[in-house]
């Protein structure tokens, strides 16, 4: 039977939060487990949904980083279980302070990590599926019908860009 080997691709997470000192725990526990980032965007004004005021309330950040060690696409359910534990790990009184919305990117896609099943999702193992959330064509990253619409935003899309230009240069130096 054949090995496939596929090529690495970049880990990039996303995290809505409220509290500074959040995003920093939890990033520094990432960056200890995966390695340094090479991208972190500014933060922006989380306003497309308020799925998370009840827990986190209101005035929510969103901010993303990629991290410079590229992974093996099959690491993605692993990665997600971690994320989970780090956000359980930083709850206080039961609510988290921090989501993390970790997913990969490589030159055709952006893929996220979830734990809900639905109908565009792919289940992947250990309780967790796999989006395809945008697609590259015509020099730029495209939404589906079913893309969460802060990630049709331009300000997404340019920051999923700027991570791929990242990604395409480490890969024709490998």
């Amino acid at each position: 039977m054949p090995i496939f080997a596929y090529q690495p691709v970049k880990l990039i997470t996303g995290f809505i939060f409220k509290e500074e000192a959040a995003l920093k725990k939890a990033k520094k526990i990432l960056e200890k487990r995966f390695g340094g980032a090479d991208f972190e965007s500014r933060d922006l004004a989380f306003i497309y949904t308020d799925h998370y005021e009840k827990e986190f309330g209101k005035n929510l950040k969103r901010r993303f980083i990629s991290f410079q060690k590229l992974i093996s696409i099959q690491s993605l359910p692993k990665i997600k279980i971690i994320t989970n534990l780090i956000e359980k790990k930083l709850s206080s009184n039961g609510l988290r302070l921090i989501n993390i919305d970790p997913g990969y990117l490589n030159l055709a896609k952006l893929v996220l990590a979830t734990t809900k099943d639905y109908n565009h999702r792919i289940y992947l193992n250990r309780g967790i599926f796999a989006e395809i959330t945008l697609f590259y064509q015509g020099q730029t990253f495209k939404p589906w019908e079913w893309t969460y619409p802060d990630y049709q935003s331009p300000q997404y899309l340019e920051i999923f860009n700027r991570i791929r230009e990242i990604y395409a240069q480490q890969i024709k130096n490998k």
